[in-house]
């Protein structure tokens, strides 16, 4: 039960996918608070959450920038039915929440000033595609945030037990990013092994 509950992590489906999504808001909140230390949200500002999961990081940005939208985007269906029942009071009016793939946003060119990415990059089929894609929405100026609680490659904890995970040290994103042609990243990192990211275009 727990080898089947763990792959959820992924791609949420199912009961167990909503066990895991409640769970996923809980339990991330404490990285997300750290995270969110190192990231300055201005308001009338259009932000996208990827990998939005159970949504509670489009709550927190709802609520802390109030005069801002703040859509979300998801590749499970179940993430992101949870992720409208979180956010229901904001739905078409504040907040659009999709169903999709990272790698083919649907916005339009420079329409963004804020993409954030909290414990998603790991699942990312090519991150390269996915950050050339964010850079393609994003206005110039505008954000990038990728926040992670694993950034060591070497712990095989998780990799060992969830398929199609992937592990990536802060001073490799950087350099991916920077190549790509993200103007100015600066990298956080804590005794934990957290990590967060911003990179501005």
């Amino acid at each position: 039960m727990f080898k089947q509950f763990i792959q959820n992590t992924r791609k949420p489906e199912g009961t167990l996918g909503r066990m895991m999504l409640k769970g996923m808001n809980t339990g991330h909140a404490k990285l997300a608070a750290w995270g969110f230390s190192h990231l300055t949200l201005r308001n009338h500002t259009h932000i996208l959450d990827v990998g939005c999961g159970g949504g509670a990081n489009i709550a927190k940005m709802l609520k802390d920038v109030s005069e801002s939208v703040v859509d979300g985007l998801d590749y499970s269906a179940e993430s992101v039915a949870f992720s409208k029942k979180t956010n229901a009071d904001y739905l078409g009016k504040r907040c659009t929440i999709h169903q999709g793939d990272v790698s083919s946003l649907p916005y339009s060119d420079h329409s963004l000033d804020y993409v954030t990415a909290f414990e998603t990059i790991y699942f990312w089929p090519d991150p390269d595609a996915a950050f050339k894609e964010i850079k393609r929405v994003l206005k110039p100026g505008g954000i990038l945030f990728i926040c992670c609680e694993s950034a060591d490659p070497s712990n095989t904890t998780w990799t060992d037990r969830i398929e199609g995970m992937t592990v990536y040290r802060g001073e490799d994103l950087k350099k991916r990013l920077l190549k790509i042609g993200y103007l100015k990243v600066e990298l956080h990192k804590n005794k934990k092994g957290w990590m967060c990211l911003t990179a501005v275009c």
